[in-house]
């Protein structure tokens, strides 16, 4: 693989250089060679979708918006807090997050019930538990050529079916629901330039974690559109494509596109939709910003070991420096993990092997109609013994279950002792197949983050995954846990034809796009809240930092753990709860203790029989600065993290600190765009701080002057200071440093000072 920081051209879709000449150029039909920035797919379909007439400020209107069963009742909730009467583009409402009902009483099918009550009332699309996993339902059913979806998931990634696909907070959503648009700059573009083919027991997660593994750390493809092209793609099936694409999200890119072809066709009429068929390539004379070259030939199988996808070795490598790599792992855990558990996997060596005690392949990544069938070639007339090692199977959605079974994989799945499950995405976040204390995962799964697939730290629990395709797990079942890669071994593979049975659809998704009846009413379980009263911006801030976290990278995970926790997603205020619970165990009582304070303010009561210490700070700033005062000074708390928000497009990241009494962020850069976005929708500033290392510590108490002011400006730069007492002479010292809120749109200026997207929209 090689990584081409400086731009290139693509010329007929099967060359790159550097450099074109005007005379080439004008050969091209281009009056000069800076217009070929426009003859990428990205291009056209951004700009398609685009409704400011700007061609680099784009506003964008979706063609459809897609969310799960943690995330549509928030989203529901703000956008009819705000005033919200008719979907006004299909939206669906699919439930294989918190689908098992299993945790926390009736409150799961409560949001369920919600969801289809609101499919009815505004005109929405319901898709029942166990049917589908949102992805594979908008493979399925949803994507087309040329076309945008958003999701309120971060694997919200179609474009090998030539859907441009973002995956973003709730926030986003709710504006598209109120006829809103997504604003962001035009993005770079980036060509992943693809020659060869794979190799025998080479699939999609290897080619997935080999992209990773290059991109992630150096932030290659940060918030930029990746645009599959070259002559490699038409040797990848569709399957193929799509397992590749829904890992780009952990490249932290913005989105992908691939260009279609014939197979692409076959796929859509398959599915009953050859009409959204549309080929799709560049230009012949295409500019991209940066460039991937990827010889697929050399792809190797691959693992990306605990606690990141990004943490990649080939097998075969890992099985040539087993003790190095394990003691490397141990050192990276200690990082996340800190004391708080011992974290090893040298106890699963033996005899110089490393054995692993769970396969899983699921979810959007895994589990896929061709990956389940290649697993269950590899293990037709094998059996994973009767030891600790297990194997769970969860196809993608019934139709794809129901096609296992008509072709016998299923049968010879169960015969090798695996367990065939329903359409579900929990192993990927820890709601299902979570391992026991200190056991070693395997899945073909999309994520691998600490604290995800049932680590519960505070508990002295810990659990650890590692991503690989569907084919090495089960040549790893067929040697009963010894890790082996799928290219070790000598089996046939017999390449499946699909057949597509749209009728379990029909028989159980509602359909009520058009068709809202505003009679119809509201399904609410006792665990369904309003958002709580959020304030507008006050013209100044006094701030604490009740958590500082050092780790290089935070993960959504982190700030508000998945799991049981994501059961209490529909009721604001219990969700918050679980704050940083994993991470900072303290992080909750500080930041209420914090908000009591804010509280007492707003309601003109002493502050000081709430919360002394906010008292003392106050007198001190009294003692310097008289025109800072209760009166026009908010409190609130903030998390201090070096790199916040990789991983889960969840919105409750954020909106969970801005229920605590959160105002901002003090971060060196946020890991992704969706992050940022979910901090300025819940009304939270998001500081950067760019001047070496992180300048404040855990329970500083930061005063940020005339905050209003400058967020209705368009002003970016401010000084913050640290309140300090002096000497303990009961005077304040104040340590000035430089903070930058970056680059924000009038709309999200606007959002900030109204205190948040559903005061912005009430107003």
């Amino acid at each position: 693989m090689k990584l081409i920081k400086n731009g290139m051209y693509l010329k007929n879709g099967t060359e790159l250089v550097e450099t074109v000449s005007a005379a080439e150029a004008a050969a091209f039909g281009l009056e000069d060679a800076g217009k070929a920035k426009q003859g990428t797919m990205s291009y056209r379909i951004l700009q398609a979708h685009n409704t400011s007439g700007d061609e680099k400020k784009l506003k964008i209107r979706f063609d459809k918006i897609t969310s799960h069963d943690i995330t549509f009742v928030g989203i529901i909730q703000t956008a009819r807090a705000s005033g919200l009467e008719e979907f006004p583009i299909p939206y669906i409402l699919t439930n294989c997050h918190n689908s098992l009902c299993a945790v926390g009483g009736t409150i799961n099918e409560d949001d369920h019930m919600f969801g289809l009550s609101c499919a009815k009332r505004y005109g929405g699309i319901y898709v029942p538990p166990h049917q589908a996993v949102i992805h594979q339902y908008a493979r399925e059913m949803l994507a087309g050529c040329g076309n945008m979806i958003l999701g309120s998931d971060s694997h919200t990634r179609y474009g090998a079916l030539g859907t441009m696909a973002v995956g973003e907070g709730g926030g986003e959503l709710a504006k598209q629901l109120l006829k809103k648009t997504y604003d962001i700059n035009m993005p770079e573009v980036v060509a992943v330039y693809l020659t060869g083919e794979p190799a025998r027991g080479v699939g999609p997660q290897d080619v997935a974690l080999a992209l990773i593994g290059e991109t992630f750390g150096n932030g290659f493809v940060k918030n930029k559109v990746m645009e599959f092209v070259g002559p490699g793609v038409k040797n990848l099936s569709m399957d193929f494509r799509i397992g590749v694409d829904v890992m780009t999200t952990e490249t932290t890119c913005l989105s992908s596109i691939w260009t279609t072809d014939g197979k692409t066709k076959e796929f859509l009429e398959i599915h009953g939709r050859g009409e959204a068929f549309k080929e799709l390539a560049p230009e012949p004379l295409a500019y991209y910003d940066s460039v991937i070259e990827l010889d697929l030939s050399t792809v190797k199988p691959m693992i990306a070991m605990p606690f990141h996808p990004s943490n990649t070795y080939t097998i075969e490598e890992l099985k040539a420096n087993l003790p190095d790599i394990l003691h490397d792992t141990k050192e990276r855990a200690r990082v996340s993990l800190g004391d708080k558990v011992e974290f090893s996997l040298e106890d699963k060596v033996r005899d110089g092997r490393l054995y692993v005690d769970q396969g899983i392949i699921a979810g959007c990544a895994g589990g896929g109609f061709e990956n389940i069938c290649a697993a269950a070639d590899i293990l037709e007339n094998c059996d994973i013994g009767n030891d600790r090692f297990t194997l769970s199977v969860y196809p993608a959605s019934m139709p794809v279950y129901m096609e296992l079974i008509r072709n016998g994989r299923a049968a010879k799945l169960m015969e090798a002792g695996a367990v065939i499950k329903t359409a579900f995405c929990g192993p990927c976040f820890g709601a299902g197949d979570t391992p026991a204390n200190n056991a070693f995962s395997i899945r073909h799964s999309t994520r691998n983050f600490p604290n995800r697939e049932g680590s519960k730290l505070q508990s002295g629990q810990i659990s650890s995954v590692a991503l690989m395709d569907a084919r090495s797990i089960a040549a790893t079942a067929a040697n009963r846990g010894f890790l082996t890669g799928a290219d070790e071994i000598d089996r046939e593979y017999f390449p499946p034809a699909y057949h597509f049975d749209g009728n379990i659809y029909k028989k159980r998704v509602y359909d009520g796009f058009g068709k809202a009846d505003k009679s119809a009413q509201l399904q609410f379980g006792p665990n369904i809240k309003d958002w709580p009263k959020m304030p507008a911006l006050p013209e100044n801030l006094l701030i604490k930092v009740v958590t500082r976290i050092d780790d290089p990278v935070t993960t959504t995970d982190e700030l508000i753990p998945s799991g049981e926790t994501s059961s209490y997603r529909s009721n604001p205020i219990g969700l918050a709860q679980f704050t940083l619970s994993r991470k900072d165990p303290a992080y909750v009582g500080r930041a209420k203790e914090v908000g009591a304070a804010e509280t007492a303010r707003e309601e003109g009561k002493d502050i000081a029989s709430v919360n002394s210490e906010v008292a003392a700070v106050f007198k001190l700033i009294g003692g310097k600065m008289s025109d800072v005062t209760l009166a026009n000074t908010g409190i609130g708390s903030a998390v201090c993290a070096v790199k916040p928000g990789d991983g889960s497009a969840r919105e409750q990241a954020a909106s969970c600190q801005k229920v605590l009494g959160g105002w901002c962020n003090f971060a060196k850069e946020y890991a992704t765009k969706r992050y940022r976005s979910n901090l300025i929708n819940w009304g939270m500033l998001p500081f950067v701080y760019e001047d070496g290392e992180l300048p404040f510590k855990n329970g500083d108490y930061v005063l940020i002057k005339g905050i209003a002011k400058l967020t209705e400006s368009g002003e970016s730069r401010t000084t913050a200071c640290v309140v300090c007492n002096e000497a303990d002479t009961g005077t304040a010292a104040f340590t000035e440093y430089p903070l930058n809120l970056g680059e924000l749109t009038p709309d999200e200026r606007e959002i900030i000072l109204a205190g948040c997207l559903i005061n912005y929209y009430k107003d």
